[in-house]
């Protein structure tokens, strides 16, 4: 009958229609790409089973000819670029046609629906992209230590599974990493690794380009325990490809970052030569002892004598990082109990960068005292609730006061040395037991030329300043070299504060990350010049919000870096004094 046909549920057999049609692309990428993997692994099999036999008779004729052979054989096989972005595209291809198909029919979904719809698809896919970057390694370490301290940037699923990669990614084998501290002491000092090293066996952390061991130096070197950092073998090759795989990512997906990621490469190719992240060290050392943070934080002292391409040797730091040191004390105030700790840390993590209004509704102090206790507040007395409330309000005062010297550090670093880490992800920040703060991993160090420094410095103090001036904003931009398509004052004013200061507009106009509210202010007056000084200053000030997250704390850098700003303007043409915050003048002698 014509009345039955009319109750056909048509629009649940289009819904059927649609999922089948969105799973057609994912599944013919899958075959296409596992087509080229079968060719690709068919052709190269038995010179792979060859070169296996081959390298099994040569160590064993001569243990040290493995580094030297394995090194040579992997630099020069041609297959390798094309395998690994097989291997890549296999794994993300899928993610991103899914991410930009539910981004498509998202758009007339009501609002709890999106929530829902992206929360699933976060948890589906972040475990696949970790899995993806442990098996590649190389740069994809990198951007997912990156993405890990993006906790107001990155959604939570993704931060909380990339967090491991700060210091646990699956380390090499000891005897291949002490094959290449030997080749490495042999050709640079014409010494055996037990001519240097007492001991040599426990990984400290390991990372994209290299990993630390703790070591114990022998008494003709001193005989003190230090950590050696080791490159992995063609790490810089591996980059260089893995740079062109993530740029046609970029195109796919990631729209905006281009500038950013020019910059990232230039740096980042930098890294591969330890005698240079040695003197980093020495100098930024040297600038931290004549500073107000001398007794604050420590760099750790670089043995360059011992140093080489692709070994580091340096100061031991004892500490933990700062994120589990203040796990840790929850865990103690809530009775031992890390599980609990975590939880409520990621709980007050996502109540923070989720909040509309940039994390300023506050709930109270007493009501968060209860969430955090949970349900063993009920058995507590008001005495054991007080108790343990003084112990949470030290524990965040000592939190909040370990990130304001951190980003104090940085700002003197930045505006009075002109010399300070482009990278200090939470992995690179720790604790020591003596108290101070340790400041790790200098590879990625950046210099500022005195304009760059004094443009900066203007753009941070007018972005400080209690009743902003547009205008002002405005023209230190283009000072610095800032220059959009229509020079839209009141956008690049936008741009400015979402570089150096703060994400908390775009979260105010219900953007939910600050990639989204990038696109927004592109598409209203796009910038076509972006210096390149500017790129790491503003990456830093993006890790150290992702930082504060992590901690349940919302930044604006521009907060604590103006008094570094108008120091640095103040002593404008008093050739390279160094002020200690309105105290007396050191002089750089």
């Amino acid at each position: 009958m014509p009345i039955a046909h009319a109750t056909t549920p048509r629009p649940c057999r289009r819904r059927h229609y649609l999922h089948r049609y969105w799973q057609l692309p994912v599944i013919w990428l899958r075959c296409v790409v596992w087509i080229i993997i079968s060719a690709a692994a068919t052709s190269t099999s038995a010179d792979n089973f060859l070169s296996k036999q081959l390298r099994s008779t040569l160590t064993q004729a001569n243990p040290t000819l493995y580094t030297t052979i394995g090194e040579r054989e992997q630099a020069t096989n041609p297959l390798e670029p094309t395998l690994r972005a097989v291997k890549f595209w296999r794994r993300v291809a899928p993610i991103v046609i899914h991410y930009k198909f539910t981004e498509g029919w998202l758009k007339v979904a009501d609002k709890k629906k999106r929530y829902d719809t992206w929360e699933k698809l976060h948890a589906t896919h972040a475990p696949t992209g970790l899995k993806c970057i442990l098996e590649l390694r190389g740069l994809f370490v990198k951007i997912g230590q990156v993405m890990s301290s993006r906790a107001d940037f990155i959604p939570r699923q993704y931060v909380n599974v990339f967090s491991e990669l700060q210091d646990s990614v699956p380390p090499w084998e000891t005897d291949r990493v002490k094959r290449i501290v030997q080749h490495s002491l042999m050709d640079s000092q014409g010494l055996a690794i037990e001519d240097v090293f007492e001991s040599f066996d426990e990984v400290l952390g390991s990372a994209s380009i290299g990993q630390v061991h703790k070591a114990k130096l022998t008494p003709e070197f001193g005989g003190e325990t230090v950590a050696v950092k080791v490159m992995h073998p063609n790490a810089e090759t591996r980059f260089r490809n893995d740079f062109k795989i993530f740029r046609t990512l970029c195109k796919v997906a990631l729209p905006g970052w281009d500038p950013i990621l020019r910059e990232l490469e230039m740096q980042m190719m930098t890294e591969f030569d330890y005698t240079n992240e040695g003197q980093n060290l020495l100098q930024v050392g040297k600038n931290m002892a004549k500073s107000p943070y001398a007794n604050k934080v420590k760099v750790p002292h670089p043995m360059l004598d011992l140093c080489s391409k692709n070994l580091l040797v340096m100061e031991y730091l004892e500490g933990k990082k700062l994120a589990t040191s203040i796990e840790e004390k929850l865990s103690s105030i809530l009775g031992g109990d890390k599980l609990m700790a975590r939880k409520v840390l990621k709980a007050k993590q996502k109540a923070l960068f989720e909040s509309k209004h940039s994390g300023n509704q506050k709930k109270g102090f007493l009501k968060d005292l209860n969430d955090i206790l949970g349900e063993s507040n009920i058995s507590m007395s008001v005495l054991e609730k007080a108790a343990k409330a003084r112990k949470l309000m030290a524990m965040t005062r000592d939190a909040r006061n370990k990130l304001s010297l951190l980003l104090d550090a940085t700002g003197h670093q930045i505006f009075n040395d002109g010399l300070y880490n482009g990278d200090p992800h939470p992995g690179n920040i720790l604790v020591l037991e003596c108290g101070r703060l340790g400041l790790i991993d200098y590879g990625q160090t950046r210099s500022l030329t005195k304009h760059d420094r004094l443009a900066l410095a203007a753009v941070v103090c007018a972005l400080g300043r209690k009743t902003i001036d547009i205008h002002e904003i405005t023209a230190a931009m283009n000072e610095f070299g800032f220059h959009s398509r229509d020079n839209n004052e009141e956008n690049i004013a936008k741009f400015a504060a979402l570089y150096f200061d703060s994400d908390a507009a775009g979260k105010r106009l219900g953007y939910a990350t600050p990639q989204k509210y990038l696109q927004h202010l592109n598409s209203i007056d796009p910038m076509v010049e972006v210096p390149d000084p500017a790129v790491f200053v503003a990456r830093t000030s993006f890790l150290f919000r992702g930082l504060g997250a992590l901690l349940q704390q919302q930044l604006h850098t521009s907060q604590h870096w103006k008094k570094h700003a108008k120091i640095a303007i103040d002593a404008k043409g008093e050739d390279l004094q160094l002020y200690n915050l309105g105290m007396k003048p050191i002089t750089d002698e």
